[in-house]
């Protein structure tokens, strides 16, 4: 089974991040809704529509500002993989399993179901 470009590193589907659809769409509403709905569910006052711009994990393009940052992200880039699936340590790795445990999905989009 080929797996989605749209799949980032640690699994998550970016096909269903709310950045990426917002940039798909180039909605600036839907940005700004986004948003107002992170500042609130990250505490964090800093987050402007101006951010949400993200073409996936994966890919080239725009990234979320903590998706630059990712150490997941960063981990594979490093080792030279595609995503977590391809490392020995996917089991034991504190880092994704940290992921996995929140969203049990993204191993899945991983290892297969």
């Amino acid at each position: 089974m080929k797996m989605k470009k749209l799949i980032a590193c640690c699994g998550l589907d970016c096909e269903l991040c709310d950045a990426y659809i917002a940039t798909i769409k180039n909605d600036d509403a839907l940005r700004e809704q986004i948003a107002e709905k992170w500042r609130t569910q990250y505490g964090v006052d800093e987050i402007t529509a101006e951010m949400i711009n993200c073409t996936g994990c994966r890919l080239e393009g725009a990234k979320i500002g903590h998706c630059t940052e990712c150490e997941i992200r960063i981990c594979v880039q490093k080792k030279g993989y595609g995503t977590c699936a391809e490392c020995a340590e996917i089991e034991t790795c504190p880092k994704v399993g940290s992921i996995h445990k929140v969203v049990p999905e993204a191993r899945k989009n991983l290892v297969g179901a």
